[in-house]
């Protein structure tokens, strides 16, 4: 099975009500619901994807003087999809940037669904990784 993950910011001004009364409940040129659409895909053989809620991300890598570093950011709400022939695989975001999440499954695999608050601050250090700036480790802003 595979996996298809839309990630969507949602746009603070949009209004479902204008939509509604001039474009039969759609969004329009001059009332865009989604300032921006990201979709990833994940083609290996994805057998299983678990969500967890309140969940801690080990944020990880190399800094600029080759060192490594590790930062688990809380309060994240994870994807972890699972696969036999790749490694594990997060998606997600801090809990207090996501507006909803949905996980469908049919027949061609899993399909996730993140739509994230346009109003507050965020990095996004990897793909399908979103973090709320107030929970991005300091030590890794640099000005």
């Amino acid at each position: 099975m595979k996996c298809k993950i839309h990630i969507y910011l949602l746009n603070d001004l949009y209004s479902q009500e204008f939509a509604d009364e001039h474009h039969e409940g759609n969004p329009s040129i001059d009332n865009v619901k989604y300032d921006w659409e990201d979709e990833l895909s994940i083609s290996s053989d994805v057998s299983n994807v678990l969500e967890h809620t309140d969940a801690s991300y080990p944020l990880a890598g190399m800094d600029e003087n080759d060192q490594a570093f590790q930062y688990d950011i809380p309060h994240m709400h994870l994807f972890e999809i699972q696969s036999s022939d790749a490694p594990l695989v997060y998606v997600g975001a801090s809990e207090s940037i996501i507006s909803s999440t949905s996980m469908t499954k049919d027949e061609d695999g899993f399909i996730i669904e993140i739509t994230l608050k346009d109003y507050e601050p965020m990095s996004n250090p990897i793909p399908g990784i979103f973090i709320a700036a107030k929970s991005f480790p300091k030590e890794l802003i640099r000005l």
